[in-house]
C-alpha cells in the first residue's frame, strides 16, 4: 500500500502545472516574472531609485533604467522597521532602507493592452511596520478573478515621515512615505498597460495606515487623476485616530531626534540609528512625528476635507470592523472613568446590564471613537457628491472574536483577499470560507464596475446618504443592508468628537 501511495504522489508531481517564466517590457527595462497555475507574478520591481545616501529624506527619484532582464521572481526588501512580533501579517523579507519596490499579479496569458481593471494595495502597520510581502497580501486571488493587482512598499518611520530645520532646501522634509505611494501610482499609469491593466480603471485600497493613506490620496492634489476608485478599510477619519502635527511642529520633533544636525549630517546617520526601536509598540516616543499636515499630501483631517469638497469625486467604499479598537485595559471602570462627564451615558450604551466583559467594552469604546464613527462621518460627508458605500465587517474571528465582542482590527484583510488559508493560526472554517468568497467578490465587483454589488448574484448594497443610519454588514451569515445597530453609540461618539 505504501508503494502505491508513493507512486501516486510521484504521478501527481509529474503532472502538476510547472512554473514558467514570462518577460514584460516596462518603461525602465524588461522584467521576468513567474507563472504558476493560472496567475503570473512579478515581484520586487523597482519603481524609484533607492532612497539612500543623497536620496534619503528627498522625494522619490526616477529609477535608473536597465537593459538586462530584471529577475522579478521574489519580493524586494520591505522598508526599514523594528520588529513587531504580535503582527498578524509578518513580513517575509529582511527590511532595508533600499525598499522602493512593487509587485504585479496578472491572469496567466494576459496580453499587453488587455485593459483589465487594476487594484493597487497599500499596506498598514501604523506607518512604522509592515510591507508588501506578507503571505495574506498576495494578489493571486484577485488575478484569478480577472484583475491586475499591484502592491507596493513605502518608506516607514523616520525614513518616511520626518521634518527637520536643516532640511530647509527640501521643504523642511515631510511625508516621504506618501510621496512614495504617489510615485508608485505614477509608475502604474506608465506601465500597467504592459501587464494587461487599464490605467484608466485603477482602484486604490488600503487598511489601517493604508486606509489613512486612502484618505490622503483622496485629498492630495498630487494624486488627482491617478485612480478612479478607492476602498478605505479601517482608515479612521478624524484627528483622534492618529494626531498629525503641522510640518513646523514636526521639524521641532525632528530636531529632538537629531539636535542641531546639518542636512549632510542627517544623511550620514547610520540607518539602524534612524530605525531605532520604533514599532507599533513604541510609536509614542520623542523624536518621531509620524505623518504631518504638509499642504501637499495631507491638507487636513479626512472628515474636514470630505465636507469641504476637497476629495477626488470618485466612488468610495469605506468601512471598519465591529471590534476595530485598541483596548489598553480590561477594566471597564477605568474605560468609563476616562470619559469624564460622559461616563454614565457611556455605561448605558456600552454596558447597560453590567455584564459585558471589560475587554469587549474597552474595544467597543475605542473602535467607535477611532474607526467606526469616523468612517460613518466621512461616508456621510462624501455622499452628496459621489457614490459611497459604507460597510462593517462583523465576523467574530475564531480566537479573538469572542473576547473582543466582534471582529478585531485588520481581521477583514484575508477575507477581502480570499487568503484565509495563508493566515497565521488555524485554517478557515466553512463559514469563514463562505464569507471570504462573498467579501472578495464585492471587492472585485467594485474594481470592475464601480459598485460593490455590480456583478450578478451579489446581495444588494445601496449607496450611503448624507444622514445615513444604515450599513452593509458582512458577517458569518453573509451580507445584508440594515439599520445600524450601533447608531446610538456612534451618535454618542460623534458628539464627543465634535464637542456637541
Amino acid at each position: 500500500m505504501k508503494t502505491v501511495t508513493a507512486l501516486a504522489g510521484l504521478a501527481a508531481l509529474a503532472f502538476a502545472i510547472p512554473a514558467s517564466a514570462r518577460t514584460v517590457a516596462t518603461a525602465s527595462g524588461p522584467v521576468k516574472g513567474v507563472t504558476s497555475g493560472t496567475v503570473t507574478a512579478f515581484k520586487g520591481i523597482p519603481y524609484a531609485a533607492p532612497p539612500v545616501g543623497a536620496n534619503r529624506w528627498r522625494a522619490p527619484q526616477p529609477v535608473a533604467p536597465w537593459k538586462a532582464v530584471h529577475d522579478a521572481s521574489d519580493y524586494g526588501h520591505d522598508c526599514s522597521q523594528a520588529p513587531f512580533p504580535p503582527d498578524a501579517a509578518p513580513i517575509a523579507t529582511t527590511p532595508s532602507e533600499d525598499c522602493l519596490y512593487l509587485n504585479v499579479w496578472q491572469p496567466k496569458g494576459t496580453k499587453a493592452g488587455a485593459r483589465l481593471p487594476v487594484m493597487v494595495w497599500i499596506h498598514g502597520g501604523g506607518f512604522v511596520n509592515g510591507g508588501s510581502s506578507p503571505a495574506i497580501y498576495t494578489g493571486e486571488e484577485f488575478a484569478r478573478d480577472g484583475v491586475v493587482f499591484v502592491s507596493l512598499n513605502y518608506r516607514l518611520g523616520r525614513f518616511g515621515f520626518f521634518a527637520h530645520p536643516a532640511l530647509e532646501s527640501d521643504d523642511y522634509g515631510g511625508n516621504f512615505g506618501f510621496l512614495d505611494q504617489i510615485a508608485a501610482l505614477h509608475w502604474v499609469q506608465k506601465n500597467v498597460a504592459a501587464f494587461g491593466g487599464d490605467p484608466a480603471n485603477v482602484t486604490v485600497l488600503g487598511e489601517s495606515a493604508g486606509g489613512m493613506s486612502m484618505h490622503m490620496l483622496l485629498q492630495s492634489p498630487l494624486a488627482r487623476g491617478l485612480f478612479e476608485r478607492a476602498i478605505v478599510e479601517s482608515g479612521g477619519g478624524r484627528d483622534r485616530t492618529l494626531p498629525q502635527p503641522t510640518i513646523a511642529k514636526a521639524a521641532g520633533i525632528g530636531d529632538v531626534f537629531a539636535p542641531g544636525a546639518t542636512a549632510a549630517g542627517l544623511r550620514a546617520i547610520p540607518a539602524d540609528k534612524i530605525t531605532g526601536n520604533l514599532s507599533m509598540m513604541t510609536m509614542a516616543q520623542p523624536g518621531y512625528s509620524g505623518p504631518m499636515v504638509d499642504g501637499r499630501t495631507i491638507v487636513g483631517s479626512p472628515v474636514d476635507a470630505a465636507r469641504a469638497g476637497i476629495d477626488a469625486p470618485v466612488p468610495v467604499m469605506i468601512g471598519s470592523n465591529s471590534a476595530d479598537g485598541f483596548p489598553t485595559t480590561d477594566d471597564k471602570d477605568k474605560v468609563f472613568a476616562g470619559l469624564g462627564a460622559d461616563a454614565d451615558a457611556a455605561r448605558k450604551l456600552y454596558d447597560p446590564d453590567g455584564t459585558r466583559p471589560g475587554l469587549a467594552v474597552a474595544a467597543a469604546v475605542s473602535a467607535d471613537a477611532m474607526m467606526i464613527e469616523p468612517s460613518r462621518a466621512v461616508a456621510r460627508a462624501l455622499a452628496p457628491r459621489q457614490p459611497v458605500y459604507l460597510y462593517r465587517f462583523a465576523f467574530p474571528v475564531p480566537g479573538w472574536g469572542d473576547k473582543l465582542g466582534g471582529a478585531p482590527h485588520a481581521s477583514e484583510i484575508p477575507y477581502a483577499f480570499d487568503t484565509l488559508a495563508l493566515r497565521k493560526g488555524a485554517g478557515p472554517t466553512a463559514a469563514e470560507s463562505a464569507t471570504a468568497s462573498l467579501m472578495h467578490k464585492y471587492w472585485v465587483a467594485f474594481a470592475k464596475t464601480g459598485r460593490p454589488d455590480g456583478l450578478a448574484g451579489l446581495p444588494a448594497w445601496p449607496r450611503a446618504t448624507a444622514g445615513d443610519t444604515t450599513v452593509q454588514v458582512i458577517d458569518e451569515n453573509g451580507a445584508r443592508h440594515e439599520a445600524d445597530p450601533y447608531t446610538a453609540r456612534l451618535d454618542f461618539a460623534e458628539k464627543r468628537a465634535e464637542g456637541k
